[in-house]
């Protein structure tokens, strides 16, 4: 039995800018030193993790645990009028509900996975759903993986990760899954692409017969 699990920002949700932009604009107001690396660093940390860095790296004088409240809280802002989908995303999550079981491993709080899965009307079709925060270490550590295969009752080498980012592609590697990558334009995975086991132009071409190539 094939199991697949879903990465979220980046994948379903064109949201890297948007995560980008909150803490960048946020590192401003409150005097942090931003730099151009900054996002690239903290993609696929979990909550814990880049709130932490927003404090110690980026020099905000917030808490951690500040911080991450006040990027979630504008983080669900942006998403009021509905989250940014990525075209295609919501077609291909019911395309492969329907052959397969489905969990999601997501850097992403649990706040914005479920309000955005439920903004799609696709909760349902997940099996499981992992929140980094829930586990001990964010991407690339492969936790969240694990706990996502753990959750759906699943070996990982059973499973297949969609991903679009270094970080992501190298979690589900380590975690033992086969990998589909759909690179993000905005953040290209550079070369953790050439670790993944198939390259899709875009989530509209993730089908169950590209699952079944790799798994």
């Amino acid at each position: 039995m094939t199991f697949v699990v879903f990465d979220l920002d980046g994948v379903l949700v064109d949201s890297e800018q948007v995560w980008d932009g909150v803490r960048e604009e946020l590192a401003h107001e409150r005097g942090g030193n931003w730099h151009p690396g900054a996002q690239r660093d903290m993609m696929g940390m979990s909550s814990r993790e880049w709130s932490r860095y927003m404090h110690e790296r980026i020099g905000l004088a917030e808490s951690p645990e500040e911080i991450n409240r006040i990027v979630v809280e504008r983080m669900l802002e942006r998403y009021h009028a509905g989250p940014p989908w990525i075209p295609g995303a919501l077609d291909a999550v019911r395309r492969l509900a329907a052959a397969f079981t489905l969990g999601l491993a997501s850097s992403s709080n649990r706040e914005l996975i479920d309000a955005v899965l439920e903004a799609g009307g696709i909760a349902d079709l997940f099996r499981a759903t992992v929140s980094s925060e829930e586990v001990a270490r964010g991407k690339p550590a492969p936790d969240v993986y694990l706990e996502a295969a753990r959750r759906l009752d699943a070996d990982p080498a059973d499973c297949v990760a969609v991903e679009d980012s270094h970080n992501g592609i190298r979690s589900a590697k380590a975690a033992g899954m086969a990998c589909i990558a759909i690179p993000n334009a905005h953040f290209p995975p550079g070369d953790a692409v050439g670790e993944a086991d198939l390259v899709l132009g875009g989530v509209g071409r993730l089908t169950p017969d590209a699952v079944r190539l790799v798994a």
